[in-house]
């Protein structure tokens, strides 16, 4: 049986020629912070709290509903940070135990956003 420990990083799939649209959404609207270096095939790399997101180059593309979702300790609060930004938000079906919603990056890409109840 694997024993899994911990999510340790996810990768999302940027259409060409957008590296710098996508630094930008990730680092100045999402404001996570970069993990410098030269990463493979040009990825850029960012930390969520103790994990990584890993954003690379990729031909094709489709709107999909595959996500990352990232528990958050304020989940309205950050609702609110993302409408200041001009981020839509939108909801789907309801999870006993925690609230949430989502948001798309400027690639469609569906990312969750969740908080667990008290």
């Amino acid at each position: 049986m694997i024993q899994f420990k911990r999510l340790d990083h996810i990768l999302v799939s940027i259409p060409e020629g957008k590296t710098a649209e996508a630094r930008a959404f990730y680092r100045d609207v999402l404001e996570l912070t970069e993990i410098p270096g030269n990463h493979p095939k040009g990825a850029i790399w960012f930390t969520i709290a103790d994990i990584q997101l890993h954003l690379r180059e990729e031909a094709g593309g489709y709107y999909s509903a595959r996500h990352p979702a990232f528990e958050v300790l304020d989940l309205e609060a950050a609702k609110q940070d993302l409408i200041q930004k001009g981020v839509s938000l939108a909801y789907s079906s309801e999870i006993d135990g925690r609230q949430r919603f989502f948001i798309r990056d400027p690639f469609d890409n569906r990312i969750e956003f969740l908080q667990y109840n008290a």
